[in-house]
């Protein structure tokens, strides 16, 4: 490659190849360590879950930022953390550390100044202290309940210096921590989706119970009653469904009639069967899903039937709410969304 200026900087190098030297030699290190875990891991995870409080994740420079990442990810996947900055502890913070807690304290080195000089205090506080550092010998490791020693590690930096393959390393350490402690207490895609409800996967996982609408916001009515007076019960408030959830004399679902059934009617001149029982023209045994029915599955369900309406029903099958096309089209996949709301708009006009 020849040599070129780039914004003034001088680029006599393959700059693709060096940066998959420098992933490469991170790779190297994540092996590196994972042949050197050992019981001091599973000391540490059994001290964690075997605590009634909270990690306290703790660190300087660098590392308090690693902290961050490792504290979020055991929050969101079972276990209870919090962050201690070193600089805001000395000064009132400490005060966050509960008997019940334990310390995870981070250090390449292991031997931060602020942080080492903290070690005691967080000692008589919490239950035990855990150090993650890449040096054994460390005053940290020396000081600590337990010591994750890393080992050695080469920064990818070229100058050796920015932390760089240190950072990675005890990032991933921390995620090992996290997921072994998750498969411990059996944390599952129900709790990871409690936990991030706004997230992709917790719009997977959410309960038709949360979407659908219910009470006055549902028409409902006998199926023995004639399709004209079945519409005047449903001339009520609340938001209109093109659907009317019809139900026998026990109050379970016997079948759904349609604003498009109804039009259908009026299409065919069968105004007689208006002052007929609606039970003569609504669809017996609709498509349903019982209430616990993740969305993203009756989502799916809709998207395949091609229907704009989903009754949910209970164990003994009555209805207890209904699912409308106009409240999940953002869930319709793309292939099939173009279609379902062209359906939606032709019912509306």
């Amino acid at each position: 490659m020849t040599r070129q200026d780039h914004g003034g900087m001088a680029c006599g190098f393959e700059r693709l190849e060096y940066a998959r030297q420098i992933l490469r030699m991170e790779a190297d290190a994540l092996r590196e360590v994972a042949n050197r875990l050992g019981a001091s891991f599973l000391q540490a995870v059994d001290l964690i879950y075997s605590s009634a409080g909270r990690v306290c994740v703790t660190g300087t420079g660098k590392s308090a930022d690693v902290g961050q990442k490792i504290a979020g990810t055991l929050n969101s996947t079972g276990t209870r953390a919090y962050v201690l900055d070193v600089t805001r502890a000395v000064h009132g913070d400490l005060g966050m550390v509960a008997p019940q807690d334990v310390v995870l304290a981070l250090s390449h080195s292991g031997e931060s100044e602020e942080l080492v000089r903290l070690v005691p205090s967080l000692k008589q506080l919490a239950r035990a202290l855990i150090a993650l550092t890449s040096n054994g010998q460390s005053s940290l490791a020396r000081l600590a309940d337990v010591t994750i020693a890393l080992g050695p590690i080469t920064e990818a930096c070229p100058l050796g210096l920015a932390p760089s393959t240190s950072t990675t390393v005890m990032l991933a350490v921390g995620d090992a921590l996290a997921f072994v402690l998750s498969r411990m207490r059996n944390f599952g895609q129900e709790d990871f989706a409690r936990y991030h409800p706004a997230g992709s996967l917790g719009r997977r996982l959410m309960k038709v119970e949360q979407m659908m609408r219910r009470g006055e916001h549902v028409r409902l009515a006998p199926a023995r009653e004639t399709v004209r007076h079945v519409f005047t019960l449903c001339a009520r408030k609340g938001r209109r469904t093109g659907a009317v959830l019809l139900v026998d004399d026990s109050g379970k679902l016997a079948g759904i009639f349609t604003d498009s059934d109804l039009a259908r009617l009026f299409e065919q001149r069968r105004d007689a069967a208006l002052d007929r029982p609606i039970a003569e023209v609504m669809t017996r045994q609709p498509i349903t899903v019982p209430a616990g029915t993740r969305v993203w599955d009756a989502v799916e369900i809709m998207s395949r039937h091609r229907i704009s309406e989903l009754p949910v029903v209970d164990s003994e099958g009555r209805p207890v709410g209904l699912l409308d096309i106009t409240d999940v089209l953002s869930w319709i996949p793309a292939e099939s969304g173009a279609a379902e709301v062209e359906e939606v708009h032709a019912r509306a006009a």
